[in-house]
């Protein structure tokens, strides 16, 4: 394998003794990824970021776990090992954890789709690291400088385990702007690529993702099984897809037979993205787009009678931060008010959040209670959470959650 001579690091990681307050203690034991600066007793006085972190118990004064030193993050160390059990961390140790990850997706491989997370972060004991692939390429997202001296190894072991022939690697805006790497955002670090767009395929539908500059990684794959599901809900019916971004859901609904879609998102960019994803598979209904912001104009087709058949609400995370949570609970409630008001007699109305801190349970009980309060008669047809290639591996890891509102009336 011939890789880009960027992501060789001359760093030489060190090994740190870490001992940690009985509450760390704890959450390492229980799995927990993180361990936060104040949970740290005592470490090596030249720690650097790489630096693989060897946590000790206070109990037993053993190893209770194995992560990566990380001195730009209040998060200081992200756990990579915590079976307790003694390990070595080279080149089969990270081979090992991408094929289990790998092993985990086989389900939805064997499906008619060629787009997925072959590691999802944390969940995956990859903290601060994303490896989404499209048909043959593969984006690796890089949140941390944690991984610049084991990049070139993981990158080998991804290849290998997947089988894609180009790499792309993404990275956060922090690594863009430090001088400590050579790498750049959206390079070609493995195998060549002739458009920056790669097709792929969707439980049988067709999309794109601008793997160089789309956001993130170029597309979101989370919603996946949602997009399918109100894709087979769609046939003959109209459809309003908020918050659309790329027309996952508006080109899944076109593609089984909607009668008529119309995809609303603030980007004009982002809605040009969602006719070229439509315009990739053959539909017979129409595909109308909205630009602007998404409250106004939900406001605006309410006071002119607008009814749909399906709507589907799927915002940006409205809590990226503790002090949000209340406002975020309000928009929710103010987002299931408007859906309901567009939502025609025995209509569908799917609403989902990605604000991981708002909990399942809290968003749910919001929709319901905002639902029941407009007297529509209604039952909750499903309630989902991630797919497959999104596993959750600790509590913080569980963000997507998504109702299906149906209304007798």
């Amino acid at each position: 394998m011939t890789f880009s001579s960027s992501i060789e690091s001359t760093f030489k990681p060190k090994r740190l003794a870490i001992k940690l307050t009985a509450k760390g203690e704890n959450y390492v034991q229980q799995g927990h990824p993180w361990v936060f600066s104040d949970s740290i007793v005592k470490i090596n006085a030249d720690a650097k970021t790489g630096d693989l972190a060897i946590i000790f118990g206070k109990r037993k004064n053993g190893m209770i776990g194995i992560g990566l030193y990380d001195a730009d993050s209040p998060i200081r160390i992200k756990v990579i090992y915590s079976d307790g059990k003694p390990t070595q961390i080279d080149d089969a140790f990270f081979l090992r954890k991408i094929e289990n990850a790998y092993q985990k997706r086989l389900p939805l491989l064997k499906t008619e789709t060629t787009s997925y997370r072959l590691i999802f972060g944390e969940n995956d004991e990859f903290p601060s690291l994303i490896a989404d692939v499209y048909d043959s390429v593969m984006v690796v997202k890089l949140y941390s400088e944690i991984w610049l001296p084991y990049i070139k190894t993981i990158l080998e072991s991804l290849v290998k385990t997947s089988g894609c022939e180009t790499v792309v690697m993404r990275l956060s805006r922090g690594l863009q702007q430090s001088s400590s790497h050579n790498l750049k955002d959206g390079e070609i670090v493995y195998g060549t690529l002739e458009n920056e767009t790669v097709e792929f395929v969707e439980h049988g539908v067709n999309f794109s993702a601008n793997v160089i500059k789309g956001h993130k990684t170029g597309y979101f794959l989370d919603h996946r099984d949602n997009r399918r599901q109100v894709g087979l809900l769609s046939k003959n019916k109209t459809v309003l897809d908020v918050f659309s971004y790329a027309g996952g859901f508006s080109v899944h609904a076109l593609a089984n037979g909607a009668k008529e879609v119309t995809s609303l998102d603030i980007s004009s960019q982002a809605l040009e993205i969602a006719v070229q994803n439509g315009k990739l598979n053959d539909y017979p209904g129409k595909h109308f787009t909205l630009a602007g912001d998404a409250f106004k104009i939900l406001e605006q087709l309410i006071s002119e009678k607008k009814k749909f058949d399906v709507v589907v609400i799927d915002p940006p995370s409205f809590a990226k931060q503790q002090s949000e949570i209340l406002l975020a609970k309000k928009k929710y409630a103010q987002l299931a008010r408007l859906g309901e008001k567009l939502t025609a007699r025995e209509g569908l109305l799917v609403l989902a959040s990605c604000s991981s801190r708002v909990t399942a349970t809290a968003f749910y009980d919001i929709n319901e209670q905002t639902i029941k309060s407009t007297k529509r008669s209604f039952s909750v047809a499903q309630k989902t959470q991630h797919d497959i290639d999104h596993p959750i591996g600790f509590e913080e890891g569980a963000y997507l959650k998504c109702g299906y509102y149906r209304f007798q009336d």
